[in-house]
């Protein structure tokens, strides 16, 4: 499975926040599916995000590049550290949650 194609699928076709406020706040509501952070979010912004995930018993997956790789796979043309997958619409990102 290639992360960085499900993540575009999923933000086409489903319902996706971009960005760590808004990742933040849904963590902390337990409103989403699946949390997504680049691999170079900053390490307190990080564990604020893995601590609310793991509170709201979400998963979380690291994503192998950087924050302007996650957004080119969003298909955005800024840099994005954070993301949650609120409904994943076409896409089998999903399958990226190692259980």
């Amino acid at each position: 499975m290639d992360l960085a194609k499900s993540i575009r699928f999923a933000v086409d076709s489903g319902k996706v926040e971009l960005g760590l406020k808004q990742t933040l706040k849904i963590a902390l509501n337990g409103g989403a599916k699946l949390v997504i952070i680049a691999k170079n979010c900053p390490s307190d912004s990080a564990a604020d995000v893995k601590r609310f995930a793991s509170l709201a018993q979400i998963p979380l997956v690291v994503f192998e590049g950087t924050s302007i790789e996650l957004g080119t796979a969003c298909g955005k043309p800024f840099p994005v550290s954070a993301l949650s997958i609120i409904e994943e619409g076409n896409s089998d990102v999903l399958k990226a949650i190692k259980h």
